[in-house]
């Protein structure tokens, strides 16, 4: 199930009141890590879609993001059966990635850094956090799990307002 982009016609609505996103997509997956890698190559065709190009700073972090996120939910909050949800939401000069799965007791924490570097796991969060603006999690509101987000803003220099949405 896919959303195309809210529509970007003038309302009779000050600026300020427009809760509407100017894009929007969203899926559901496998929670499988064929899915998750599926999830992270169309989050950033979406991203370049959208007129954040391939190969800047912008694109690569939020695919990152995207794929981290993904990955937690493939790896940590799936129950057999049960999709993820990967929700993509560009509003002005920020982008926000949502995932949600149907695990809600196992709750998202970073892992404290290893100053050996011995792990080969749990940095997915602290990439995260190290990249995003905001990040944090919420219970699903649509049944039972959570959902993971998080938020960049992306510099005026990278995003063309012009680029036509395909």
């Amino acid at each position: 199930m896919t959303s195309n982009p809210a529509s970007t016609t003038p309302t009779s609505q000050p600026a300020a009141q427009l809760l509407l996103p100017t894009h929007h997509f969203a899926m559901r997956f496998s929670s499988t890590p064929r899915g998750a890698r599926l999830a992270r190559r169309l989050c950033a065709v979406r991203l370049d879609t959208w007129g954040i190009p391939y190969g800047t700073a912008a694109h690569d972090a939020l695919t990152l993001i995207a794929a981290e996120l993904c990955a937690n939910a493939v790896q940590h909050g799936h129950v057999p059966g049960r999709d993820f949800h990967l929700q993509l939401t560009a509003h002005d000069r920020s982008v926000r990635i949502e995932v949600a799965d149907t695990r809600g007791e196992r709750l998202p924490t970073p892992v404290p850094a290893d100053p050996t570097g011995s792990r080969t796991d749990g940095r997915g969060l602290l990439l995260v956090d190290a990249l995003a603006d905001l990040w944090g999690w919420r219970p699903r509101a649509d049944g039972p799990g959570k959902t993971i987000w998080a938020q960049l803003a992306v510099p005026a220099d990278t995003h063309d307002p012009a680029t036509p949405d395909r």
